[in-house]
């Protein structure tokens, strides 16, 4: 058996973009492969000698050809890749502006709001992509959210699997949606299970928490020097690749970890914890939580009293996710973020923001919004740091924006679960975008009815994974997905307001200058009165255009003005009916009469209109 060379690899050749030809002399020439519509393209070698290159392969028994064929075609693949990169134009780096108070994620320099859409955690795999495309197109989001797993991509110490990455990039393209990468590492929700093999069978270098009793955690330790080094360099390594093999941008904003910190444990107590945990608190940690102390140097006891513990771990945590995300941005400068766990505002000192008394079940370590001010200066290379808000109530779902929502951090919802209706919540505090999770096609076996057990009792990501999950969101993608450009410009400007029903509050008013926009929910008649729903469904949203003119649309709602002079009523000069082609407003039909004497209707089809209105 003759040993591949890598040369002999590259002696593939091919006779026309489309078109490759591996060609032998084997078998009387019943062994050429000729492979069809590949849409490949590759550099044409320098061959000294094409005879060479054809006894080489008649040299080999026809099992052998094959996996020479089957590895040449990886080879064509890797530099067709190759080429596609050197050939595609750079275009400009995504990232986040900031003005008069607001932020937008930019992208090919101008504002972008991402419909974002997760999938599973299981889905980012080569093999499962086909489940997952087709549901994003189902949902008309614009954005897959899609792991990366570090697991995969580092299999064995400082060797880099590009390979499944790469793949995402150009199905991606492929089917004209872009990427965030969720970087599956250190920690995914809480706990260290996709770490490399290698790193899990040396629990002695690459330490977990310790509890109080000196027993390890199902948890990684934030001072495992090891850790940290082992993922700084992979990190970096997976955004140095993005530089190169990116240039299109097609992967938006990068996730650092996933859902970090320690549930059922306050803090690591190892030695080292606990050396530092009696030690001084950080000057710029004291400065950030405002903390005046009489004397020099307090510990993290007399600094913080009985949030000591909650402060200490997540600035461990902060601190080496910060340095992941700096090594990281070094080599590519991408946004950054970090998301937080549903739980991870809950604890016996910081408080869950949506359930006032709280409950001491609590994810330490994750950025909780009391202890953001730490997060900021312990890893200022992030450029977020967002909830998973998975509040079922509209109350709590608008406390955790309201948490997340602050000058020095823009808001993203990189996860999401509950009422489709809260897309409008989020959208009106001014979030750069917003993904449920769970968006995919890969649970093609329905549970039985009778063996089912009701909704209500299993968590979110027990009902993923299948149309009847996934359907509800696409009405609301459906409607913004055409004018997802000039939602986000208006958005950033200041002059777009976005509400959802919520329970036994039947309008809502929305504030325009002259103008007030008034949402009613549960009106039967032309002419009637707001009820609300028969359960809580609508939301709308209201852009000021000009001084007299709106841009309305929403689900399950009546829109209508007000005129805040005195003694003045409203009339529409104009309601007109239209959608979105190439970011840009298409006429169809006026709309008056029947259709506009009470109000703007709209019912659960996507509906889009241009107002103009004026006083009498």
């Amino acid at each position: 058996m003759m040993e591949l060379s890598a040369v002999d690899l590259l002696k593939v050749v091919p006779f026309q973009a489309g078109q490759v030809k591996l060609l032998s002399h084997k078998c009387s020439g019943e062994l050429i492969m000729e492979l069809e519509s590949l849409s490949l393209y590759a550099p044409r070698p320098v061959m000294a000698d094409r005879s060479i290159f054809a006894s080489f392969l008649s040299a080999l028994d026809s099992t052998t050809l094959r996996g020479f064929v089957s590895t040449a075609l990886a080879a064509v693949l890797v530099l067709s890749t190759t080429t596609t990169f050197a050939q595609a134009k750079e275009q400009p780096i995504p990232r986040i502006v900031k003005k008069d108070g607001r932020y937008a994620l930019f992208v090919d320099d101008a504002p972008y709001f991402i419909l974002g859409a997760q999938v599973n955690n299981s889905s980012g795999w080569p093999e499962m992509l086909p489940k997952v495309w087709p549901a994003i197109e189902f949902m008309h989001a614009n954005t897959v959210e899609i792991p990366v797993y570090w697991e995969q991509f580092e299999p064995r110490p400082g060797r880099f699997d590009y390979s499944v990455v790469d793949t995402l990039l150009a199905q991606a393209r492929e089917h004209q949606l872009h990427l965030v990468l969720l970087w599956f590492a250190t920690w995914k929700n809480g706990s260290q299970h996709y770490m490399p093999e290698w790193m899990k069978l040396d629990p002695e270098r690459y330490a977990h928490v310790i509890d109080e009793q000196g027993r390890a955690l199902d948890s990684p330790s934030p001072f495992a020097a090891a850790s940290l080094e082992e993922d700084t360099r992979a990190f970096a390594a997976l955004m140095s690749h993005l530089k190169t093999a990116d240039p299109q941008r097609t992967v938006l904003m990068v996730q650092v970890e996933n859902e970090p910190g320690t549930g059922g444990n306050m803090r690591d107590h190892s030695p080292i914890a606990q050396k530092l945990f009696d030690g001084p608190v950080p000057a710029d940690v004291l400065k950030a939580m405002h903390v005046q102390m009489s004397g020099p140097s307090p510990n993290w006891k007399e600094a913080f009293g009985p949030d000591a513990e909650v402060c200490f771990h997540n600035w461990a945590v902060a601190k080496y996710i910060g340095q992941v995300a700096a090594a990281g941005k070094a080599a590519y400068p991408l946004p950054l973020y970090v998301n937080a766990a549903p739980g991870t505002q809950r604890g016996a000192a910081l408080r869950d923001p949506a359930r006032p008394g709280g409950t001491a079940s609590y994810k330490d370590g994750g950025p909780s919004g009391n202890i953001i001010p730490i997060w900021k200066v312990a890893a200022p290379a992030l450029d977020m740091i967002s909830p998973d808000d998975y509040a079922t109530d509209a109350t709590g779902y608008v406390k955790m924006l309201d948490v997340y929502q602050r000058d020095d951090n823009p808001l993203f919802v990189p996860e999401t679960g509950g009422s489709p209706r809260f897309f409008f919540f989020a959208l009106g505090h001014q979030t750069i975008g917003w993904s449920p999770f769970g968006m995919d096609f890969t649970r093609i076996h329905t549970i039985p009815d009778a063996a089912r057990p009701g909704d209500e009792v299993l968590p979110p990501w027990a009902r993923t994974g299948t149309k009847e999950f996934v359907a509800p969101f696409a009405p609301a993608y459906q409607l913004i997905h055409p004018m997802a450009r000039e939602i986000a410009r208006l958005n950033f400007e200041g002059k777009l307001q976005a509400v959802a029903e919520e329970q036994d509050k039947v309008t809502q008013t929305l504030s325009f200058g002259a103008w007030d926009a008034v949402v009613s929910y549960g009106v039967w008649s032309r002419y009637g009165h707001p009820t609300g729903n028969p359960q809580p469904m609508g939301g709308a949203l209201v852009a000021q255009l000009k001084d007299n003119q709106f841009l309305v649309a929403g689900f399950h709602c009546r829109v209508d003005f007000q005129t805040i002079t005195p003694d003045k009523h409203r009339q529409f000069l104009r309601v007109e009916e239209g959608i979105y082609e190439n970011g840009s407003f298409k006429f169809v039909r006026l709309l008056n009469g029947d259709q506009t004497d009470g109000g703007l209707d709209f019912s659960s089809e996507p509906l889009v209109l241009r107002v103009s209105v004026a006083t009498y």
